[in-house]
């Protein structure tokens, strides 16, 4: 893995992070494009990177979250479904699942169809907002966000849809997605640190740091141009791009 490697890998974590169309689906494909090695540390920076897409929105929300203490409780009960499914199956995630393009190609399709089907079917009725979510709805979108441990899937796509369905507009489903990576990634990326800890030389990790500061700068710049986005346009086009994304992986994967 060279530093250009790590260069196109980080600027793709930080823009498709938060966008529904999957950030590691798109990291695989990158990976058979460019033919990176998916060698245990290259898997383990796939997953660190994150930590510099979640400043970017720990750096935009602080404010939020530290007047807005009722947003906590659903945030935590929402970190915890994905918090078992990832701990109890992560020898699974990633030794298989990241391991089978096939499943993120599939994965990348099936996610394009569902966000055009929900957009053109999903009754747009708001009646509650991020800090007023009960248990049971944050569990919800929790249940939701566990199913993106499949590559391809989105967490991002994952949890907004789980969201809006249980009665956020789309904003602050949006937000609520943003935040909700704050305890998840963060989660992910000291569990792989554990899981992983012999992999990384004094050499890699200044490929970490590096990967991490331009995460963190192109997740910011994304998140910001994706809440304006939402205020006038569909998932529908995310969607479509799945779609067509899909098929170009499945060309580089045959």
């Amino acid at each position: 893995m060279t530093i250009l490697h790590a260069i196109i890998l980080s600027i793709i974590e930080g823009v498709t992070e938060f966008l529904p169309i999957s950030s590691t689906g798109h990291m695989i494909l990158a990976a058979k494009v460019f033919n990176i090695p998916q060698t245990e540390f290259t898997k383990s920076f796939e997953i660190i990177i994150q930590l510099g897409a979640i400043l970017a929105v720990a750096t935009l929300y602080t404010q939020t979250l530290l007047t807005n203490k009722k947003l906590w409780t659903p945030l935590i009960v929402a970190f915890l479904p994905t918090a078992i499914v990832g701990f109890t199956l992560y020898p699974f995630i990633k030794s298989v699942l990241l391991e089978n393009s096939m499943i993120t190609a599939a994965s990348l399709f099936l996610g394009g169809l569902v966000l055009i089907v929900f957009e053109k079917y999903h009754k747009k009725t708001v009646q509650i907002t991020p800090s007023t979510l009960t248990p049971k709805s944050a569990l919800t979108i929790g249940l939701f966000q566990s199913i993106s441990i499949i590559p391809g899937v989105s967490r991002a796509a994952a949890t907004i849809i789980g969201g809006m369905l249980t009665g956020l507009s789309k904003k602050d489903a949006v937000e609520f997605s943003f935040l909700l990576a704050l305890p998840t990634m963060a989660a992910a990326t000291l569990l792989d640190v554990i899981k992983n800890r012999e992999v990384f030389t004094q050499g890699n990790i200044g490929m970490l740091l590096l990967g991490c500061a331009i995460a963190y700068i192109t997740a910011w710049i994304t998140v910001k141009k994706f809440l304006t986005y939402v205020k006038t346009h569909s998932f529908a086009s995310f969607g479509v791009y799945r779609v067509i994304a899909a098929a170009i992986f499945w060309m580089f994967v045959s």
